[in-house]
């Protein structure tokens, strides 16, 4: 198996009444381009939003160090990714005072 990020593209009605086109990435664990693109359209999140697949990277190594998948079968297909968030958004306005 092989790592991939398969890059998706989707147009949220709720946003801009989908003028616009959003973007997300996934991880798949694939033998293949043609199978992480086969597996990632089987996920709920891709049926849901009725995304299509924009384009996918094969992902070999980082910085150095060689991607190595090993299959674990206690995880039951499950995939965890550790998430920081970090936003830079605008000060919410003050309340005016009446």
């Amino acid at each position: 198996m092989k790592l991939y990020l398969v890059h998706c593209g989707f147009y949220d009605n709720d946003v801009c009444d989908g003028l616009y086109e959003s973007h997300v990435n996934f991880f798949v664990a694939a033998h293949s381009f043609e199978d992480a693109r086969a597996k990632v359209k089987l996920m709920p999140e891709f049926k849901v939003k009725r995304m299509h697949v924009d384009g996918l990277q094969e992902i070999n190594a980082v910085n150095g160090h060689h991607i190595k998948l090993e299959a674990d079968a206690s995880l039951n297909e499950q995939t965890h990714v550790v998430n920081f968030k970090h936003r830079d958004l605008a000060p919410a306005p003050k309340p005016e005072n009446k």
